[in-house]
């Protein structure tokens, strides 16, 4: 049996990733795995602890946050297995969706990166996820194709190649990511593993979804519903991730509209609705590409580390 290495990274929540590590052994079905648990500069040191309460799991510690990229990629680093499968740690995974995951991807070496259907937690039977359309880099919009529909299988032939994977679930072989690097982190939040997905394309994969495997996702755990936190990098990189992943051309039509429609329509909503403490955040966001490279390591916005 191939050795799958599940990567997954905590940022103080404890009682969400026992959850995942109790589903992973007692739910999943495929017993050849790596579990990996990178404690992600969590406020206090959980691994001491659960090195004793869980021996056959792999416990990383860094003592700085470093994002969802740089958590991730510290997991990757470390990982033994054949398959790397990251989840985040507000998942819980259903019996063969492993199994499933790898049979895709040992059918079809064009295969890069491959996720699973995702159901809300919460609302069993509702989808998150069943693909992305294409990126309009024009306009830095794409589609999450099923998002708030009732679950009747009205995607399941649509199994196979889709615009991106989802963050939340991701399957590939150790030997892409050899060829396409690890993930971006000067991200740091957000958008990384769009940014992924498009390297993984240009090293000559393609991107896949089996909507027969399925996992449960406990939307926005770490970050909250709306945040100043999250409003800087989904505006941040939104832009970075055109920046680096168009011509110069394109890249300056996207600005066009970015000056003419967004910055108005954001800064109008802000004001209607009371988010007054937004909008330096989103005026920061932007202008950070004004002083920054689009490698840059300066993350622009306070993160306590």
């Amino acid at each position: 049996m191939k050795l799958v290495s599940i990567v997954t990274v905590n940022f103080n929540q404890p009682a969400v990733t026992e959850a995942l590590l109790k589903s992973l052994q007692e739910v999943n079905t495929y017993k050849a795995i790596e579990i990996i648990v990178v404690d992600n500069g969590s406020t206090e040191n959980y691994v001491p602890a659960w090195k004793l309460k869980y021996p056959d799991v792999v416990f990383l510690r860094s003592d700085t946050n470093e994002g969802f990229a740089g958590g991730n990629n510290i997991g990757i680093r470390q990982a033994k297995g054949d398959y790397l499968f990251l989840i985040n740690n507000d998942t819980e995974v259903t019996a063969t969706l492993i199994e499933q995951l790898m049979v895709s991807l040992d059918n079809n070496q064009r295969i890069g990166i491959i996720s699973p259907k995702i159901h809300y937690f919460d609302q069993p039977g509702m989808l998150q996820y069943a693909g992305y359309t294409h990126m309009n880099y024009y306009l830095a919009r794409n589609h999450c194709i099923g998002q708030f529909e009732e679950d009747k299988g009205q995607y399941d032939d649509r199994t196979g190649k889709t615009g991106y994977a989802h963050g939340a679930a991701m399957m590939l072989r150790k030997d892409v990511i050899e060829k396409a690097g690890l993930m971006a982190e000067n991200y740091f939040l957000y958008y990384e593993e769009l940014d992924w997905c498009e390297r993984v394309k240009k090293a000559g994969y393609e991107i896949h979804t089996n909507l027969q495997a399925l996992i449960y996702h406990k939307e926005s755990v770490s970050v909250g519903k709306r945040s100043a936190l999250k409003e800087f990098f989904m505006n941040r990189n939104r832009i970075l991730f055109i920046r680096k992943n168009t011509s110069a051309v394109t890249f300056f039509i996207f600005c066009c509209y970015f000056l003419l429609a967004v910055i108005p329509r954001n800064l109008l909503a802000y004001i209607k609705n009371g988010e007054y403490n937004f909008i330096p955040v989103f005026l920061k966001a932007i202008t950070w590409h004004f002083f920054n490279k689009s490698d840059s390591s300066n993350l622009g916005y306070p993160i306590k580390r």
